[in-house]
C-alpha cells in the first residue's frame, strides 16, 4: 500500500477508529474516566500536532525526544510537538500550530490542519490533549527549542503498515518499570498517550 497526493482528502473523510485504537497502546495500569469524570479533576488542556510533509516522494511527520527536565513528568520522553493551551489561542487547532512553530520551528503560516482526532487524557500529568492531524508543503528546516527538545525523529507514515497487531510490551524504568505496550522505532521507544494517538492514526491509514 502507498499513499498518494491524495493521501490528505482521504484522511479528512475516514471515520476516526476513537478510544478503541488508544486501548491498543494502553498502558494496563491507565483508568478510564468519562469526560465528566476528567472535568471534575479540573484538568489542564492541551494539544499535539501530526504535521506531514513529503520527504523523497514519502510522507513522514516528526516526533520529538523531550529534554531532560526533573519538573516535568514526560521529561526524556518521545513524545508529538505540542503543550499547553495559552489564553491567547483561539482555539486547539491554534495551540497545535503554535507550538509545532516554537518546539521545531516550521512557520505557522506553511500549516493547514487536515482534521481534529479523538481527544485523549493523560491521568500522570492532569493534560485533557487534543491531537490534531495537518500538512505543510515546505519542506520543514526543523530549529529545536532546546527547553522542549534535545532531537528530532523523522517518521515514515508506511512505517505503520509494519507495526503488529499485538504491540511489544517492554518494561521502562520511564514507567516505574512498568511493563507497557511500546512502538519501537529504530530503537526509539513511543509508549503512553503518543503511542495510543499514534495508534488511532495508524489505524485510520489502513482504513483508507
Amino acid at each position: 500500500m502507498s499513499f498518494g497526493k491524495d493521501l490528505l482528502r482521504k484522511i479528512k473523510s475516514t471515520a476516526l477508529p476513537g478510544e478503541n485504537a488508544h486501548g491498543v497502546f494502553s498502558p494496563p495500569y491507565r483508568p478510564v474516566f468519562t469526560y465528566d469524570e476528567v472535568l471534575t479533576k479540573n484538568p489542564k488542556f492541551a494539544a499535539v500536532n501530526i504535521i506531514l510533509y513529503l520527504k523523497n516522494d514519502e510522507w513522514h511527520f516528526p516526533l520529538i525526544q523531550r529534554t531532560i527536565n526533573e519538573h516535568d513528568r514526560h521529561s526524556g520522553q518521545i513524545s508529538l510537538p505540542g503543550g499547553k493551551r495559552e489564553e491567547t489561542d483561539k482555539d486547539f487547532a491554534e495551540t497545535a500550530i503554535r507550538e509545532t512553530s516554537e518546539e521545531i520551528g516550521i512557520e505557522k503560516h506553511y500549516v493547514r490542519i487536515i482534521r481534529e482526532m479523538s481527544p485523549i487524557y493523560i491521568p500522570p500529568s492532569n493534560f485533557y490533549v487534543y491531537p490534531y492531524i495537518s500538512y505543510t508543503r515546505k519542506n520543514p528546516e526543523f530549529i529545536l527549542q532546546q527547553t522542549e527538545a534535545v532531537e528530532v525523529i523523522e517518521f515514515p507514515i508506511t512505517s505503520f503498515l509494519s507495526l503488529p497487531d499485538q504491540p511489544e510490551i517492554m518494561a521502562l524504568p520511564t514507567a516505574g518499570g512498568n511493563e507497557v505496550p511500546v512502538i519501537n522505532f529504530n530503537g526509539y521507544i513511543i509508549w503512553g498517550a503518543t503511542a495510543m494517538i499514534l495508534s488511532e492514526f495508524s489505524q485510520l491509514l489502513k482504513k483508507m
